[in-house]
């Protein structure tokens, strides 16, 4: 599977290592930024994987900001996305089990990485539930549709 993965300066040192955890995963994972912990602003980055995930270049996006909650903010504007922001276990499940999410959302500085690593595994392993939930995808689909110019 090709993950997009990107952060914010919050987020950086929580990236650095879940790359190394998913490559060692034999996952491929293509690095949308930023590439230090110098301050910077997270939109930027939330809409690089978003994009990516919205024209199917890469599978999934895993996006990381302090909190994860501005990074899916911005990351949801982007159509074809279904981001979450999951900072548990529980979360993480349901939002691929009944919400099919492509994008997920970390918080670096709330997260530490090996919890955030078996976060990212859930995830990543958890099969879209499909039935009654294929008719809320749809719907959801339909208000992209309708909504985004």
């Amino acid at each position: 599977m090709k993950i997009g993965i990107g952060s914010d300066h919050a987020g950086y040192r929580l990236k650095e290592e879940l790359k190394k955890y998913l490559r060692k995963e034999g996952y491929v994972v293509v690095d949308f930024g930023t590439k230090s912990p110098k301050a910077t602003d997270y939109p930027q980055y939330a809409l690089r994987v978003a994009e990516a995930v919205g024209k199917k270049e890469v599978e999934r996006g895993i996006l990381i900001c302090g909190t994860g909650l501005g990074m899916v903010i911005v990351a949801n504007k982007i159509k074809g996305v279904r981001a979450t922001c999951c900072n548990d276990l529980f979360s993480a499940r349901l939002s691929r089990l009944h919400n099919d999410a492509n994008v997920l959302t970390l918080g670096g500085r709330i997260l530490a990485t090996e919890f955030a690593c078996e976060i990212v595994t859930l995830w990543l392993e958890t099969p879209f539930s499909r039935g009654k939930h294929s008719r809320r995808i749809n719907q959801i689909k339909r208000i992209e549709k309708e909504k985004f110019v």
